[in-house]
This record gives structure tokens, C-alpha cells and sequence, in this order.
């Protein structure tokens, strides 16, 4: 059964942004490795970098974007539920955040096709 405070909007956008965080956390050392590759293996960079322009790949970049706007408005949401006197808007603005989010993610996909 569904706990009470687990249907509310809000639990969702808190989990969102917990699972978020998890996926860029498991994106950082792939993303170190291969800023390391321009230091330690140029070549394998170049190779990494054409392989990098497959559609597939652009459209993993553009979820990855979303996750990053979705973990920073989730955060600047939990710092004005800490820090702000409540709002009954709450849940208006975390569908905005979510909103926000998709758009910057959806304007970098355009831009790198």
C-alpha cells in the first residue's frame, strides 16, 4: 500500500532529483576518464569524439542535460523549502522546474543536430 505522503506531486519531484543525482554521480567517472583521454591518449579522444556524433549518443547527451537541469531546479527547490516561508505553489513550481528543464534539455538536442 501506498503511504499518504508518497501520491503527493512533491514526493515525486523528490525522488527525481535523488535518482538524478545518482545518474550523474555514475556519470562523473566516465566523464573524468575521458577528459583524461585528451591528456594521455589524443588519438583515442579524436576516436571517442567521432564516435560521440552518433544520433543515439546526442540524444543520451541531451537525457543527461535534462538530468542535469531537473538535479540543479530540484536542489534550488529543496533550498527554498528550507530557507522560504511555504508556499501552497509548491507543486507549481516543481512542474515549472520539471518544465524548465525538458525545454533547456529539448533547445541543447536542437542545437547539436
Amino acid at each position: 500500500m501506498i503511504k499518504p505522503h508518497r501520491s503527493q506531486p512533491l514526493w515525486f519531484a523528490y525522488i527525481v532529483h535523488r535518482l538524478s543525482g545518482l545518474a550523474l554521480a555514475l556519470f562523473l567517472p566516465v566523464h573524468f576518464y575521458v577528459l583524461a583521454l585528451a591528456i594521455s591518449a589524443p588519438a583515442r579522444l579524436d576516436e571517442f569524439l567521432s564516435w560521440s556524433e552518433q544520433p543515439v549518443v546526442i540524444a543520451m547527451e541531451a537525457g543527461l542535460v535534462f538530468l542535469l537541469a531537473v538535479h540543479l531546479f530540484g536542489g534550488l527547490r529543496l533550498l527554498a523549502v528550507e530557507l522560504l516561508p511555504w508556499n501552497p505553489r509548491q507543486k507549481t513550481f516543481a512542474a515549472a522546474a520539471a518544465g524548465l528543464a525538458f525545454f533547456i534539455a529539448c533547445g541543447f538536442l536542437l542545437r547539436a543536430i
